[in-house]
């Protein structure tokens, strides 16, 4: 029986992995996942869990509970020899082994792109996962009961201060919504003002959100400005050294909180491997969804889908010609490929990956959010709403839709939920600050 192999279990992985058990025949092939994470991120929901207006176990979906015909091993693919079509496992506890394969599926997507700015690899966060996700909400939340037992002053400013690095979407969403918790917070703290809080984003370019046309962003700029948001155009980060932020511009002033949204890059586990990778360390792929080398010609038995690979956009709407990353064309990227890899293992031609771009949406904050499709454009609740709707349907799985409109409605009459649980971090420390312990 032919084995595949999927290195990932984000986005395309896992949607690759669902469809495939529900389309191959018993007996036809044995799919196994391989990823470090026991559940897939569904990662459009991180700026609300960092607002705290989404649980975040509601934003994650378990790998084992819903891929109960595939074969999950939690741990990492550290190496892939395709001549050999073996890949290295190395599991966090335990000896690396070897695992032989028909076919391997790279979807290991991508991770946050940094730049050799001082002070940012220490002091700053991504918003790639749900762990950092939680750790900005309790971060944010700690900073407000701490400051509030403090007088005015640097000390004071600095921890109600939040620095974003990014304007694309996912720089403004984190940015609108940790916005709309600070507005939260204000009214559970007596001793503190909006004019206490202080929030920067900081965007290299002249402009914002470019999936969105321009008359759209400088909307998303007024809204912004008027929430008492000031956003940085044309000006770069230059230091962040014990979280003093350095801008180009001349300014600087001090930070608690750095969160890092400045593009992604290709997961680098495909340099370990010997399949062709392209300048920007993506694979080369074709329309198709299979690894090509350099000259065009396919690579038998290697497919790969999602941010880690060069997929040619055959709609002409990409960046330089190929699909951008995103979630839109991950998700539906998985779905062909299971469809692929069966027509394969039967003998058929596998058909070639076309997607028409379905618009842009975002959340803007509590009421607040814009859509854009071609010339259309949508602003405040109504996109707010169709945001949440889009969102809440397009995360997979039924009990996680349910748990996540459940959650909303609860919110809308209870509020949104701002507890901090930093001290997860250090579970042991109640208990050992008053165990008993033998007398020298």
């Amino acid at each position: 029986m032919p084995r595949i192999l999927i290195v990932g279990g984000g986005y395309a992985g896992f949607y690759t992995a669902l469809k495939l058990q529900k389309q191959l025949r018993r007996g036809e092939a044995e799919v196994v996942m391989v990823d470090p994470l026991p559940y897939m991120t569904y990662q459009p929901f991180l700026p609300e869990v960092a607002a705290g207006s989404i649980e975040p176990r509601h934003s994650v979906t378990s790998h084992r509970k819903h891929l109960t015909k595939t074969r999950v091993i939690t741990a990492r693919v550290t190496g892939i020899d395709h001549a050999a079509k073996k890949a290295t496992i190395t599991p966090e506890i335990g000896e690396a082994y070897e695992l032989d394969y028909d076919h391997v599926v790279v979807t290991a997507g991508s991770v946050s792109r940094t730049f050799p700015i001082p002070g940012v690899a220490d002091e700053a966060i991504g918003m790639k996962s749900i762990e950092e996700a939680i750790a900005v909400r309790d971060r944010l939340i700690d900073n407000f009961s701490r400051a509030s037992n403090l007088p005015a002053g640097p000390e004071r400013d600095r921890l109600l201060t939040v620095v974003v690095v990014g304007g694309g979407f996912a720089g403004i969403e984190t940015f609108a919504e940790l916005r709309s918790l600070a507005s939260s917070l204000i009214a559970q703290y007596p001793g503190l003002t909006i004019d206490d809080t202080h929030f920067h984003l900081i965007e290299a370019m002249g402009r914002i959100m470019p999936e969105v046309s321009l008359k759209t962003s400088h909307w998303v700029l007024k809204n912004l400005a008027q929430r008492e948001a000031i956003v940085h155009l044309d000006t770069q980060l230059t230091s962040a050294v014990d979280g003093r932020i350095e801008l180009s511009t001349g300014e600087s002033f001090e930070s608690d909180l750095i969160i890092w949204t400045a593009g992604v890059m290709a997961n680098p586990v495909v340099r370990g491997t010997d399949l062709p990778v392209e300048e920007r360390g993506r694979l080369r792929a074709q329309a198709d969804l299979r690894v090509i080398d350099e000259h065009g010609a396919v690579v038998e038995g290697a497919w790969a889908a999602g941010d880690v690979a060069a997929v040619p956009d055959l709609t002409g709407g990409g960046v330089g010609g190929f699909c951008v990353p995103n979630a839109q064309h991950a998700v539906r990227q998985g779905k062909r490929m299971a469809k692929n890899l069966t027509a394969v293992l039967r003998g058929e031609e596998p058909r070639d990956y076309i997607h028409q771009n379905m618009g842009a949406v975002a959340g803007l904050g509590l009421w607040v959010g814009v859509f854009q499709w071609k010339n259309l454009a949508i602003k405040g609740w109504p996109a707010w709403i169709m945001h949440r709707g889009y969102h809440g349907l397009a995360i997979p799985m039924w009990e996680r839709k349910l748990r996540v409109f459940g959650g909303w409605v609860g919110h809308f009459f209870l509020g949104r939920d701002t507890v901090s649980l930093s001290a997860r971090e250090k579970p042991q420390a109640y208990f050992q600050e008053f165990a008993s312990r033998p007398k020298a």
